[in-house]
């Protein structure tokens, strides 16, 4: 690994991100969702930040910025289309700008969906991308600042991403995911081992992460909307990709 990744648990269900750079020691946090929890992890790693990515307004993911910026000096950067509403903000990005983690290079992509100016950060060369609230391990975030077609087209980059890639999202809801995923594509065996599988790691208290690409393209059926299996259970048999997969964004959003 190029870049190291220590995943901790923010109120119920934020994850934080603490990231660190192999090759320079440089580190930096994905979202700010609480500061106890961060510090803690700041603590247990030693990695020191000094860059603060954002990935929407939403206040579970910027809670704590403010103070953050603070207590080590950090670079708050986060998307252009969001600026406003994002505490403390030094730097604003948007669709291909790239930033830099030590020696790694971080590519901006925007994913408007669940805010209207969502981004996620992809590390090409380490293999990662953090999503946040855009791509969910077996899901998606909710819609609520764009029609569906926006975020059908907005999780369509991600699924073009390597499919090693690993993912790391914003939310641990994969449990509750993977029972709508059985719901919607009943004869994926893969989606049965998975969520066999996060099932046990939801009775052990772990996480679910991190997920990639392929394992999406695979099990979850936000990026599945042509799979013939799900269209039929849905009824949609002759119905386009975006309206599948706004039936499904409508259906998961009352499960």
């Amino acid at each position: 690994m190029l870049v190291d990744v220590e995943l901790f648990t923010c109120h119920s269900d934020n994850f934080g991100v603490l990231a660190r750079d192999r090759e320079t020691g440089a580190a930096m946090l994905v979202d700010a969702p609480e500061e106890a929890p961060i510090l803690e992890a700041i603590g247990r790693t030693g990695w020191k930040p000094s860059l603060l990515l954002v990935t929407h307004h939403h206040h579970d993911h910027v809670e704590a910025n403010l103070a953050l910026k603070r207590r080590f000096g950090l670079r708050i950067v986060g998307p252009e289309a969001e600026a406003d509403r994002i505490p403390g903000i030094d730097e604003t990005v948007r669709e291909g700008d790239a930033l830099a983690l030590g020696s790694q290079e971080i590519r901006v992509i925007e994913t408007p969906g669940h805010t209207a100016g969502h981004v996620c950060y992809h590390l090409p060369a380490a293999g990662i991308v953090f999503t946040a609230d855009t791509l969910f391990a077996l899901g998606c975030g909710r819609l609520f600042e764009a029609p569906p077609e926006t975020m059908f087209a907005s999780l369509g980059k991600l699924a073009a991403l390597p499919g090693q890639t690993a993912v790391y999202c914003g939310h641990e809801y994969t449990l509750s995911n993977a029972r709508f995923a059985l719901s919607v594509d009943p004869g994926n065996e893969r989606l049965k081992a998975r969520a066999a599988r996060v099932e046990a790691l939801r009775a052990q208290g772990k996480p679910t992460l991190p997920t990639t690409i392929a394992e999406e393209l695979a099990t979850n059926p936000f990026l599945r909307a042509a799979d013939p299996a799900i269209r039929k259970t849905l009824g949609m048999e002759a119905a386009s990709d975006a309206q599948v997969f706004a039936e499904l964004r409508r259906r998961k959003d009352s499960f």
